[in-house]
């Protein structure tokens, strides 16, 4: 199981809260053969043998007995953000009470001040704030630390009081990674929200720039009849672990760039696990539960890459120091120029190819399956995992399990609706949310609704929808009738309950389109031309950074800007098709380049027909 006890030893060496609860995971063993590439032959170099001892030397170094930083050496060709991390500690704005100051000081001082505007600018995001300053100059968007996305009732108030503090400026989404954010926050409330959250056990801290992202799990993690293990207990180990109780791990909040980690539990994939850093694939060995290890999934503007095989296993109990190594070696190893090549899978990238006789970037360029990749692939992976493995604190890391515990041939499942639980008499209510968005009124009634009918906790997914877990089945009728589900549906239509969309350009500087009314937009009108025969996932992200993650979709719109048949510059998308999830996830490539959005639905409609087997209305009129 899970222990709490075993995460102090990876703790920073400093006063810190205890450890949280975790309640054991009940295992539910499914044993599938399982597609874990076996370890390379013994003929294979070592690993230290073909990767130079120069390039293998930590390119950090700890000061003050507390910050790691950039040493010397390696301090030319930066981007822009490891400078400014560079020219202040951005974690001081938290352990060393910086904040409090910073939220004193007028914008007009700030501004005039370059440390002062890189704090508000940049240095916050390790708190979880993000200055909007396009669009809403003045205000913070706060991204929270939500494990497996279970929030309570009285967070939610909490939450949705500091929104409505701001009126029309404030509102929330659900996010792509099971969190919260909400925004129209000012610097002066900042410190007593930061208080706030504290008191209702949560925390915004380390949720942005180069931090560990929010932990993901199984949504229906403790109450789904089919699921493998409860994941609760490991993703609130590693959020324990990531920000030491919430008080601070400076020793991974230098990394070279954002990184993500998930929790599989069970055969749905929910968490996604082929677009994380690190993913956690239960299976059992020698009689013992724990997980074999995936690495290097992520989603960037110019490349987006599958996670592959570490050939490794941990026991479930040592969850925590397997991440600790994977995070330590992608810290001191992790180039830090061109940010568009800094997420791990880089990393791994370069380590493979001073390993192998074939770059990585080469085989996945030919017409080599996955699987003969994956192959080839960690024939020159053991170079870093040799380095994640020095960095186990005994020295070992175990060769992956021969089987994981997924089902293959496992039909995803939809979660919105009523569905039973394993508890007798009990079921779960999954809603959802258009886009992700609501506002402060819609927060009270889900908190309200937590409390009247299931037992004060609330579910958030990776799909921006919500669950009601533990209702008693005598009470679904009254919930069904709740106004509150006129807007939040549990009967979608089937487009709209695969429907994603990331902040657009409403509020983030960075987007190019508006992607949430027009992701909605899009949908009523593609409805009104065709019908389809099953949910189709259709993700919107406003920019190249795919916060949206377009890539997993069915249908993906990325935004950009064209020319339209006038010579007019109009909003418009790139359309890629094809994403999977599940067991035979598959990244989605470019169908279609610079479609303007107005034009944008009978392109839609036709991709159904061809490709989803949809029918267009006026041939089911004339069937009539």
């Amino acid at each position: 199981m899970a222990s709490s006890a075993s995460l102090q030893r990876f703790l920073p060496p400093y006063p810190h809260a205890a450890a949280s609860r975790c309640r054991p995971p009940g295992v539910r063993a499914r044993p599938v053969q399982s597609s874990t590439v076996s370890a390379p032959s013994s003929s294979t170099p070592a690993a230290d043998e073909a990767v130079s001892a120069e390039r293998l030397e930590p390119r950090v170094e700890q000061r003050e007995g507390r910050y790691w930083v950039l040493k010397e050496k390696y301090r030319t060709g930066l981007n822009p953000q490891e400078k400014v991390k560079l020219g202040k500690e951005p974690m001081s704005l938290f352990m060393e009470g910086g904040i409090k100051e910073l939220a004193k000081m007028p914008m007009e001082e700030i501004e005039a001040d370059k440390l002062s505007k890189e704090d508000i600018d940049v240095r916050l995001k390790w708190l979880g704030l993000f200055h909007r300053r396009k669009h809403q100059y003045g205000r913070f968007m706060m991204r929270l630390k939500l494990p497996n996305g279970v929030t309570t009732s009285e967070q939610t108030r909490y939450l949705a009081s500091v929104i409505e503090a701001y009126g029309k400026e404030g509102c929330a989404d659900v996010t792509t990674r099971q969190n919260w954010q909400i925004r129209g926050v000012t610097l002066p409330d900042v410190p007593a929200i930061l208080d706030g959250l504290n008191a209702v056990g949560l925390t915004s801290l380390q949720s942005g720039m180069d931090n560990v992202r929010n932990p993901v799990g199984n949504p229906l993690a403790g109450i789904d009849p089919d699921e493998i293990v409860d994941t609760r207990s490991y993703t609130n180990l590693l959020s324990s672990y990531i920000t030491s109780n919430f008080q601070g791990n400076p020793t991974i909040t230098n990394l070279p760039r954002k990184w993500n980690v998930c929790v599989i539990g069970s055969h749905d994939l929910y968490e996604h696990p082929h677009i994380n850093d690190l993913a956690y694939m239960p299976a059992v060995k020698g009689g013992k539960f724990g997980f074999n290890l995936l690495v290097g999934g992520f989603i960037s503007p110019k490349r987006w890459e599958e996670a592959l095989p570490l050939d490794a296993w941990v026991p479930g109990d040592d969850i925590i120091p397997v991440c600790k190594a994977v995070l330590e070696a992608y810290r001191d190893l992790g180039t830090r120029g061109n940010r568009q090549k800094t997420r791990m899978m880089w990393l791994i990238d370069e380590l493979v190819s001073l390993h192998s006789s074939t770059p990585l970037t080469e085989l996945r360029m030919s017409q080599c399956s996955y699987q003969l990749i994956a192959v080839l692939a960690l024939q020159g992976m053991e170079a870093f995992r040799s380095e994640v493995e020095k960095r186990m604190p005994n020295g070992v890391l175990e060769r992956a399990a021969p089987d994981d515990l997924i089902d293959k041939k496992w039909q995803r499942r939809d979660y919105l609706g009523v569905h039973p639980q394993k508890q007798e008499g009990m079921s779960y209510v999954g809603l959802h949310v258009p886009v992700g968005r609501v506002q402060a009124a819609d927060m009270f009634e889900l908190a309200r609704l937590a409390d009247e009918y299931g037992s004060g906790e609330l579910r958030l997914t990776v799909e921006q929808n919500i669950v009601i877990p533990n209702v008693k089945n005598e009470k679904v009728e009254a919930l069904l009738a709740e106004p509150l589900l006129q807007k939040f549906s549990p009967q979608p239509s089937l487009l709209l309950k695969g429907l994603v969309a990331c902040t657009g350009n409403q509020f983030c500087g960075q987007a190019i389109i508006e992607t949430k009314q027009r992701a909605l937009l899009v949908t009523s009108q593609v409805e009104k031309l065709v019908s389809v025969p099953r949910a189709v996932r259709m993700h919107w992200t406003g920019c190249p950074n795919s916060c949206g993650q377009v890539q997993v979709a069915d249908i993906g719109f990325m935004g950009c800007l064209t020319k339209d048949s006038t010579g007019k510059i109009v909003e418009a998308a790139d359309i890629f098709v094809g994403g999977r999830v599940g067991s035979d996830s598959h990244l989605a490539g470019a169908y279609k380049k610079s479609v303007p959005c107005d034009e944008l639905a009978p392109i839609v409609a036709d991709i159904l027909v061809e490709r989803f087997g949809a029918v267009r209305r006026e041939r089911e009129e004339d069937e009539e």
